[in-house]
């Protein structure tokens, strides 16, 4: 997946909460004389935007033609906020000012950017209903020139249940998307938005359903879904990485890409950024999604609130592609996106541990692939090599057995799996022909079921004799026993 050349420039409508992020920057060196608590002592002050400001910034630093459709107070921090859109290049013609805080939240931070203590300035009751009507009237008119809306919701009184009921009315009518980003329990404020991102607690309070586990997330997920009629519901777990779901409980888990998790304030704000940018470029749902993970993962590395651009994840992208050693593996949800783009495609697949590749494993793989127009190859991981044959195997770990098979031209793709069979592997590229060694009866290749059930067929190919992985271990064990006990002779 390169994203420099899927996403291109669209104009982004970003509705919601924005808020000014202010930083105050010192050190704590001693406690108070006067009660058990730290002496702050501040020596610089930052802004950064923040709540829905942080999104457009997301959007905008990577090229997007953003506006915020929001309200500000009539104060100094307004004018603050305002300022940094402007030099961000965000649009601010759809800004409405009204006689209320502008929401602020300032947190103190001593050395290594510890957090010391958060303070927040705000008013959360819902905006008078003149605002309200200038916020939709304001809305009828300019959203269908946007090719998606970002609806990011912080419960500071932007988005009033009526209001948000309404906007999501307005875009479905006009056959524009909707992402929301959620904070209220209600879930019919979000009813007719495209995708809905909650994150774990926030499921759980939106449809009053258990998410300890991953199977009880999916069945909350899918529940959401279809309470509001959405397309899909992306709910973010921390550290366990993210799930995306939809209506009829086909859903992705993707885990996290964090190495290390400096701050993860803004994470949520970065992930609906580029979902929103990948789909408004027309990028499926599963690379969506993928582009977003990975930018969290950025995001959680640095201090604050701060923009993730395109070029972070490219390179991301770009290690892991070196990592891999080639550029020929996909994941088994890109299977599934493979053989949807390629319904015509007679795909064939095989798959096997391939530690050693012997002159056996070339004469198989070359006939199998001779069968149809596209051959993907099913490998093992390391785990499931160990739980098949046991200690000591895998000899070669599965990123150079990847990059190994994928030195043969007739090699199309290539899919590691974890688990002992190829099973979801099978499901998600739905092969015409499902091939297997000598070893194997057609009853026993799994997946068969799959590849029978859409006309497929399974193709057994006799092993070269004499020619195996552990018969090449045995053979080397063996020569090294013999010359260590030459070397013991007198």
């Amino acid at each position: 997946m390169s994203l420099m050349g899927a996403v291109q420039e669209k104009k982004i409508l970003v509705v919601g909460d924005i808020m000014l992020d202010q930083y105050y920057l010192g050190t704590v060196e001693r406690i108070s004389p006067e009660a058990p608590v730290p002496v702050f002592l501040k020596k610089e002050i930052k802004y950064r935007l923040g709540g829905a400001a942080n999104v457009a910034l997301n959007l905008a630093v990577n090229g997007q033609n953003v506006n915020v459709l929001s309200v500000i107070g009539e104060d100094e921090n307004g004018a603050v906020l305002k300022a940094l859109l402007q030099e961000s290049h965000i649009a601010v013609n759809y800004l409405i000012s009204a006689k209320r805080p502008t929401s602020v939240k300032t947190r103190l931070l001593a050395g290594n950017n510890q957090q010391v203590l958060r303070i927040d300035t705000e008013e959360t009751a819902d905006m008078e209903s003149a605002i309200q009507d200038r916020l939709l009237e304001t809305a009828k008119k300019h959203v269908s020139e946007f090719d998606i809306v970002v609806v990011s919701d912080y419960k500071k009184g932007v988005l009033s249940h009526d209001l948000s009921r309404k906007l999501f009315d307005i875009c479905r009518k006009k056959g524009v998307k909707t992402l929301a980003d959620v904070k209220d329990s209600r879930s019919s404020k979000y009813f007719g938005a495209f995708l809905i991102k909650p994150n774990r607690g926030e499921l759980a309070r939106l449809t009053k359903m258990p998410v300890r586990t991953e199977d009880e997330i999916k069945a909350a997920a899918v529940s959401l879904c279809k309470r509001c009629e959405s397309s899909y519901v992306l709910a973010t777990c921390g550290a366990q990485g993210m799930i995306l779901t939809d209506g009829n409980g086909v859903y992705r888990k993707l885990g996290t890409t964090a190495r290390e998790v400096y701050d993860v304030t803004g994470a949520g704000d970065t992930v609906i950024a580029y979902m929103a940018m990948c789909l408004a470029s027309d990028m499926s749902i599963l690379h969506s999604m993928e582009a977003a993970n990975i930018a969290a993962g950025i995001q959680v590395s640095k201090a604050g609130t701060s923009s993730v651009q395109i070029g972070e994840v490219e390179n991301f992208l770009s290690r892991k592609s070196e990592r891999r050693g080639h550029s020929k593996l996909l994941s088994i949800e890109e299977l599934s996106d493979y053989r949807k783009a390629n319904k015509d495609k007679k795909i064939v697949f095989t798959n096997g541990c391939f530690d050693i590749l012997h002159i056996g494993h070339l004469r198989y793989l070359k006939q199998a692939s001779e069968m149809g127009d596209i051959f993907i190859v099913g490998l093992n991981s390391d785990a499931s090599v160990q739980r098949l044959k046991g200690a000591g195997r895998p000899v070669n770990q599965e990123e150079e057995r990847a990059e190994m098979l994928s030195c043969y031209d007739f090699i199309d793709y290539i899919v590691i799996f974890e688990e002992d069979t190829p099973y979801r592997a099978v499901a998600a590229c739905e092969p015409d022909i499902l091939v297997k060694g000598g070893d194997y009866t057609p009853d026993e290749v799994a997946g068969r079921d799959i590849v029978l059930k859409k006309g497929g067929c399974v193709k057994i190919i006799p092993y070269v004799d004499g020619k195996s992985t552990s018969q090449m271990i045995a053979k080397i064990e063996k020569g090294r026993l013999q010359d260590e006990s030459s070397q013991l002779l007198p």
